[in-house]
Parts: C-alpha cells; sequence; structure tokens
C-alpha cells in the first residue's frame, strides 16, 4: 500500500487546512488510517484515525473538536479537515495505514504504511 499526503501549507492562527491521503489500492479496506504529526525537535505523536471499514474515529485531545477525519470509498482517500488552527498545531503531518485494534490504533508502532508527510505551518 502506498500512501500520498497533500494539503498542508502555511495559515494563520485560527485558520483551516483540509489534508488528503490518497492510498494506491483498494485493498486498505480492512485497514486502519490514522494521521500523525511529528514538530521539529519532538516526538511522533497521534492526531486522528478512522476505520477504513465501519468508520470508527478516535481523536487526541488536543484536537478534539477542532479536526475531523473522514473518507471517501469512491476516491480512496482520508481527510483530515482541521479548524481553528494554532500554532502548536505546527508540524509534519503523516498519514499511515495498518490492522489495528481499538486498543492500539493511538499507537505508530502498529501502522505499517506510510506517506511522506505534509508541512503545516500556522502562524500567531
Amino acid at each position: 500500500v502506498q500512501l500520498q499526503a497533500s494539503g498542508g501549507g502555511l495559515v494563520q492562527a485560527g485558520g483551516s487546512l483540509r489534508l488528503s491521503c490518497a492510498a494506491s489500492e483498494r485493498t486498505i479496506s480492512g485497514y486502519t488510517v490514522g494521521w500523525f504529526r511529528q514538530a521539529p525537535g519532538k516526538e511522533r505523536e497521534f492526531v486522528a484515525y478512522i476505520r477504513w471499514s465501519g468508520g470508527n474515529t478516535g481523536y487526541a485531545d488536543y484536537v478534539e473538536g477542532r479536526f475531523t477525519i473522514s473518507k471517501d470509498y469512491a476516491r480512496n482517500t482520508v481527510y483530515l479537515q482541521m479548524n481553528s488552527l494554532k500554532p502548536e498545531d505546527t508540524a509534519a503531518y503523516y498519514c499511515a495505514a495498518g490492522w489495528t485494534i481499538a486498543t492500539t490504533s493511538r499507537n505508530s508502532r502498529y501502522y505499517n504504511y506510510w506517506g511522506q508527510g505534509t508541512l503545516v505551518t500556522v502562524s500567531s
């Protein structure tokens, strides 16, 4: 499975961006697709996940209510709508796919396939 992340850019605090994660294969069915981010000098952290089959979602506390993850079956794409962006959201954002269960969907170690990352910069 190959993943292509896009949609990053420079935005002012309070603004919005929508990230896209396009999967190369229909075999993404059954996978969990997650978004993670890594700021300079910090460890990679979980942002959100969605199950391709069923659609269950989960969010990190620091994005809950501001970010929304969704999927488009026809385009084989997962989106991350980011609203009310804050300077602390500045990071490289990565999408990933893997076989996970409820207790492992927030852990990057359980994701086998990773996109190349897209940079989000939020100015104050």
